[in-house]
């Protein structure tokens, strides 16, 4: 495996994707409270473009009437039949036997300052 320059630390917004090609492979990379993730752009159930779907929040309810919103901003539903995945496990929130792809980030810091540093996904 081998790293691959994605950009740097101030491109990435919260809740907003950054999607990039590396090595043929479309992948998303999201910032999830003050961590990066990426995910293949890639819906395992008809082959969508998973990460030009809204990033929202899993809701449970405990009651009825009563909506509870869980893991907010760590969501990627897809835009064609809105599967919903997590962000930082690519685990199908329903069912965490189907997946998209994970790649590991990591962000090469210069004067101890995770702002400036270089982004890079292990592929």
């Amino acid at each position: 495996m081998a790293q691959h320059y994605v950009g740097t630390w101030d491109e990435f917004l919260d809740g907003e994707p950054k999607i990039v090609d590396v090595k043929g492979r479309s992948v998303g990379i999201y910032k999830v409270s003050g961590k990066l993730h990426a995910i293949l752009n890639y819906c395992p159930h008809q082959g969508a473009s998973l990460c030009k779907g809204p990033v929202t929040s899993w809701v449970t309810s405990p009651l009825p009437g009563q909506f509870v919103y869980e893991q907010e901003g760590e969501i990627v539903r897809c835009p064609w039949h809105h599967w919903e995945f997590d962000i930082k496990t690519g685990a199908l929130v329903v069912d965490h036997k189907v997946r998209t792809k994970t790649y590991e980030v990591f962000v090469e810091t210069f004067d101890l300052s995770v702002e400036q540093g270089n982004v890079y996904i292990e592929m």
